[in-house]
């Protein structure tokens, strides 16, 4: 079992609920055999709960029910499947060009039974007009520059980016408004998730869509 501190317990709770056990057995595999196939680094371990699954759980709180939502270079399932335990109203594609990491996170789906998820192996470039996502999610993916144009055409024209960020957040979004004003972002902001939940909240990054030309 992998360990887990008795104020990462209380938000666990908080956040999964009735289906904490699924994100148990999660943490679980991101321990054994996702370090063995390379998707998470041994030194992680002790850090799963609070550095990896909460820190990216607790973005729930920034997404409307019942929406579809994109996460954007999927790897380890950091925030899809997080999100996919959390809150089974919401539908996931999680994205992910590498074929082991799809192998791995289809496994991860199947065993938790997360009947919520497809798994696509593409790069995201590649998935517009195969997705039409109202959210679409990312973390540790690139600098939001580029990362705005990975992501915000999956929207296809209306909706929502979740980027989660770290502390030089403001400065991403001045480097890239150009970029974002151009693909359809007509408000970007920072938004801090879970600062009654975790000891160090997690910070967002959230744009707002809205290009009607561009919605089918």
């Amino acid at each position: 079992m992998v360990e887990i501190t008795d104020a990462e317990l209380r938000a666990a709770e908080k956040i999964f609920g009735d289906r904490l056990d699924l994100a148990k057995r999660y943490v679980e595999h991101l321990a054994t055999s996702g370090i063995e196939r390379g998707l998470i680094g041994p030194r992680e371990v002790p850090r799963l709960w609070g550095r990896h699954v909460l820190n990216c759980a607790v973005i729930e709180s920034a997404i409307a029910k019942d929406s579809h939502v994109a996460d954007v270079g999927s790897g380890a399932g950091l925030p899809g499947l997080c999100l996919a335990i959390a809150r089974p109203d919401l539908e996931l594609t999680l994205i992910e060009p590498l074929e082991r990491r799809v192998i791995w996170l289809q496994e991860v789906v199947d065993d938790l039974g997360l009947d919520n998820v497809t798994v696509m192996r593409t790069r995201a470039e590649l998935a517009v007009g195969m997705v039409d996502a109202d959210v679409v999610t990312a973390r540790a993916v690139s600098a939001l520059s580029n990362l705005a144009s990975l992501t915000i055409p999956l929207l296809n024209g209306k909706g929502e980016v979740v980027a989660i960020k770290g502390r030089s957040a403001a400065e991403e979004i001045e480097k890239a408004k150009k970029v974002i004003r151009k693909l359809g972002g007509v408000e970007t902001s920072v938004v801090v998730c879970g600062q009654e939940l975790l000891e160090e909240p997690t910070t967002v990054v959230r744009i707002i869509v809205n290009n009607p030309g561009k919605k089918d």
